[in-house]
């Protein structure tokens, strides 16, 4: 049944907006206050006392400089919705991970729209190795020069544009490489969450074949639950994740020893240099 807004004591214009708010953000799974502020045309103050709004009669879930909706925690949003999401944070978390990456490498990228980008980056450090079970991923760097692709099988999930089950696995399982870079739908306390129970078994074959591992995290993601627990942060060699981290977060993590890495736009959004700030060592 479709959520509606509660219209007691508001104008038909502002409820109108709040319900297509809701629906946007229910379609994407989450957003980030300048982006609702963007595509809605209005200011950020605005947004901000809609998504209070919204937050107060239970129908999202204020988040560190955004909302989300309240049912990411079983259903995850398809990769074209998420491919739409953070560019600019995924970006620069990309251009960090890159310099992590050396000719020769074998490296493998799991199927999150952040590795996603990551592949982009890659096509400078050739010659490399990648391993994918990601469809769109594999897309972008088959006639890449100087990429060797090995392309995971599997059963083809339309959701995440991806190959998974026992297949991919043991695709996995007879491979070696240097560094995997993956990423989740949620982290919560010190631990990585994702919805499907499938995805979880091929990322956690894929971090058993690497001799490092590393973790893309947007912002948004923290301070959110998913269903199935993945595996706790010490368990990757680095996160890297952008500045919108909130601070106490980024203690937290601090004081429980997760190898974090910022990456931070430098003046204008969407810039194309990001800037490391080391904050915790492992």
């Amino acid at each position: 049944m479709a959520r509606s807004v509660d219209t007691g004591g508001v104008s038909g214009a502002v409820t109108a907006r709040r319900q297509a708010l809701l629906q946007y953000v229910t379609a994407n799974g989450n957003a980030q206050i300048d982006e609702l502020a963007e595509h809605f045309a209005t200011s950020r103050m605005t947004v901000h006392r809609d998504v209070q709004a919204l937050a107060a009669e239970g129908l999202l879930r204020k988040v560190h400089g955004g909302v989300t909706t309240l049912s990411t925690g079983s259903v995850e949003t398809s990769i074209l919705h998420r491919s739409r999401r953070a560019t600019h944070e995924k970006r620069a978390i990309a251009n960090v991970a890159s310099r992590l990456v050396s000719a020769g490498d074998i490296v493998v990228l799991d199927d999150s729209s952040t590795a996603a980008i990551l592949s982009d980056y890659l096509v400078q450090k050739a010659p490399l190795i990648v391993i994918t079970n990601s469809l769109g991923t594999g897309a972008r760097l088959s006639s890449a020069r100087g990429i060797e692709l090995i392309s995971l099988g599997g059963q083809y999930r339309p959701t995440f544009d991806a190959f998974f089950g026992n297949l991919c696995e043991l695709s996995v399982s007879a491979l070696r490489a240097n560094t995997l870079f993956m990423s989740v739908s949620a982290i919560h306390g010190t631990a990585a969450y994702h919805q499907e129970q499938e995805v979880i078994k091929a990322k956690l074959a894929m971090m058993e074949i690497v001799d490092r591992r590393v973790l893309l995290v947007d912002s948004m993601k923290f301070d959110v639950s998913a269903l199935n627990r993945l595996a706790v942060l010490t368990a990757f060699d680095i996160v890297i994740t952008d500045a919108g981290i909130a601070p106490d977060t980024r203690s937290r993590l601090e004081d429980a020893g997760v190898n974090l890495q910022v990456a931070s736009l430098r003046h204008e959004r969407g810039a194309n240099q990001a800037e490391v700030l080391q904050v915790a060592e492992e």
